[in-house]
């Protein structure tokens, strides 16, 4: 059975931008592309530089599906899965994210999947 731990209210997250947010010890890059209340949970770390900034990428679309652009490096990461366009060996996780009540929850069950 999974359970959810609350990261952040929906209206921290400004349309358009992503957040970084502490989930137990991992950083989650948390986006919101639109003003309504989709959220997309992306592990924080740039798999190509190690470090914790994908959360200041910017969000675009190609080929109908959004993605996130490293400040870094430029690669860009699909937003619903962590696919790397670039080089699918350096995908990233995704987790399973919701908004309930305005507060934006993480499935401890998909944390829990990508750490081991």
């Amino acid at each position: 059975m999974s359970q959810w731990l609350t990261l952040c209210s929906v209206e921290d997250i400004l349309p358009g931008c992503g957040v970084c947010a502490l989930a137990g010890d991992e950083q989650v890059a948390l986006f919101r592309p639109y003003a309504d209340e989709q959220i997309f949970a992306l592990s924080n770390i740039d798999p190509f530089a190690q470090v914790s900034v994908l959360s200041r990428g910017l969000i675009g679309e190609h080929q109908g599906e959004l993605w996130v652009a490293s400040p870094l490096k430029k690669q860009h990461f699909r937003l619903t899965d962590g696919f790397c366009m670039e080089d699918d060996q350096h995908s990233i996780p995704a987790y399973d994210v919701r908004v309930r009540d305005g507060h934006v929850e993480i499935s401890t069950a998909s944390l829990q999947a990508e750490i081991g």
